[in-house]
């Protein structure tokens, strides 16, 4: 498809980790090669068929330039986006997501968006691959589930019997609900409801503002990817927990 751009928000501070470059550079380091956290939801999108992705940085991410280039030795082509300080602080879990997403507003306006998170690392690497697979027409917007193991980092989804996504219910504290979303494709239609949302109303919070496209009469789909799991890179637990498991593989 000649209308994919990956969208790779990365325009965080990183504070909890506290590490002396972005923590999309952390290093996992398997059979004496070195790759960043980052590269892997890169080359994730890259097998899906994406060849031109946006990274969208923050004023001091000049090492993720330095690293990632233009992206020819990726197989694609990189664009950076700096994302501006908000002056007004909000109140949402996932503060500066949705402004980070609309900031690309004039890249991926007219394109189908593949979005993920680049502190994650998705597996069976064709996560992607899967959602655009199972795309209709009539799908607004696409979320890869995968099971839950952390409730209270998650967004967790509500699905009726056809995997229509019902309801995002953002870090509970707990929850009998099998699914967490991990990344995502969207419509135009999406994109310009983005849009709406942040730049004229002012609404920040991701969940909410995808909470709102299913009450508007989105057509939201679930979809479980098939021997899925993620580790997020958020805290030094996180960071265990990756390790944990790429030892086990």
């Amino acid at each position: 498809m000649d209308d994919l751009i990956g969208l790779i928000p990365a325009a965080g501070k990183g504070l909890r980790l506290g590490l002396p470059y972005p923590k999309e550079l952390y290093p996992i380091i398997r059979a004496n090669r070195y790759k960043p956290v980052a590269q892997y939801v890169l080359e994730n999108m890259v097998a899906a068929g994406i060849r031109h992705i946006i990274f969208v940085i923050n004023e001091t991410k000049h090492q993720l330039i330095g690293y990632f280039g233009n992206g020819n030795r990726f197989d694609c082509h990189i664009s950076y986006v700096v994302q501006e300080h908000l002056e007004k602080e909000t109140l949402s879990t996932s503060p500066g997501l949705a402004h980070a997403l609309d900031t690309a507003y004039h890249l991926t306006h007219g394109k189908t968006i593949c979005f993920g998170m680049p502190d994650t690392i998705l597996n069976p690497p064709d996560a992607f691959s899967q959602i655009l697979e199972s795309l209709q027409p009539n799908i607004d917007l696409a979320l890869g589930l995968f099971p839950i193991t952390r409730p209270e980092k998650s967004g967790v989804v509500q699905l009726d019997s056809r995997k229509r996504v019902l309801r995002i219910i953002d870090k509970p504290k707990q929850t009998d609900l099998p699914f967490g979303w991990a990344c995502m494709i969207w419509s135009t239609t999406f994109t310009e409801h983005l849009r709406t949302c942040t730049y004229d109303n002012g609404l920040m919070d991701f969940a909410s503002i995808m909470n709102l496209a299913i009450d508007n009469g989105m057509h939201v789909q679930g979809v479980p990817i098939q021997n899925g799991s993620y580790v997020d890179l958020g805290t030094y637990d996180d960071i265990l927990e990756l390790e944990r498991q790429h030892r086990a593989l």
